[in-house]
């Protein structure tokens, strides 16, 4: 379905800008570490320590973040932050790839992104070996350890002939 809100063309040369900004490759490199940090956690690969779960997870999020996982349900922060601070070491086996991140706005004191997150070996989804594909809405914040605070994420399943197909070699 076109939208309706734009000109012809208007949303096109809004992705093109915003993924040949400056901006496009901090927040590449934001969704990359942020992904980074939960394989690390989820294997062990990180201690389990406090300062160590906060700069690399907590730090990074708004007080007010959303999160909407591909089941549908609604986690804060809180909420996340309980179940990913209790499942330290939990899956040895577990890696994520990040693919396809692109920049979809950017807009004053807010960007959106979008990008697919594979999954391999994942106990706490169903199948194990899966892919989503990800919206994020992020504001620049300089304290936060990739200098963005992630406000909302809403995640939805890929195809199920896309995440069949794979590829889980990563």
């Amino acid at each position: 379905m076109p939208n309706t809100n734009h000109k012809k063309g208007d949303q096109d040369r809004d992705v093109r800008r915003a993924e040949e900004s400056d901006v496009a490759d901090k927040v590449r490199a934001e969704v990359e570490a942020m992904h980074e940090f939960l394989v690390a956690w989820f294997t062990g690969a990180v201690a389990n320590d406090d300062d160590v779960f906060q700069r690399g997870f907590a730090r990074r999020f708004d007080p007010g973040l959303v999160l909407i996982p591909p089941a549908g349900n609604l986690l804060t922060l809180a909420g996340l932050t309980k179940a990913i601070r209790g499942s330290h070491g939990s899956n040895p086996e577990f890696r994520i790839a990040i693919r396809d991140v692109v920049l979809r706005r950017e807009l004053p004191g807010l960007v959106l992104v979008t990008y697919q997150e594979w999954q391999r070996n994942a106990k706490a989804s169903t199948p194990a070996n899966n892919g989503r594909v990800s919206t994020a809405l992020l504001r620049p914040e300089a304290v936060a350890p990739g200098g963005f605070a992630w406000l909302h994420v809403h995640e939805c399943w890929l195809p199920s002939e896309i995440m069949s197909a794979g590829p889980y070699e990563f």
